[in-house]
């Protein structure tokens, strides 16, 4: 990622164990970016804000809990 794609920083969640089941959040200006923690050159999944907005909302709102 180039510009303004490429985040300023990566984040761990502070609810991951360090058992390596973990991503990195990675913010910048138009893009989120997702990564592999242990496998950080593997590959970024990146989506927009809106889109990264409303999975978030629907984490918190429990639409992908396994029922």
């Amino acid at each position: 990622m180039a510009g303004d794609l490429a985040p300023h920083t990566w984040r761990k969640s502070s609810r991951s164990a360090n058992n390596a089941h973990c991503v990195e959040v990675g913010f910048a200006d138009t893009t989120i970016a997702v990564r592999d923690t242990k496998d950080r050159a593997g590959g970024t999944l990146t989506v927009t804000p809106a889109a990264w907005a409303g999975f978030v909302d629907r984490l918190k709102t429990g639409d992908y809990d396994r029922g």
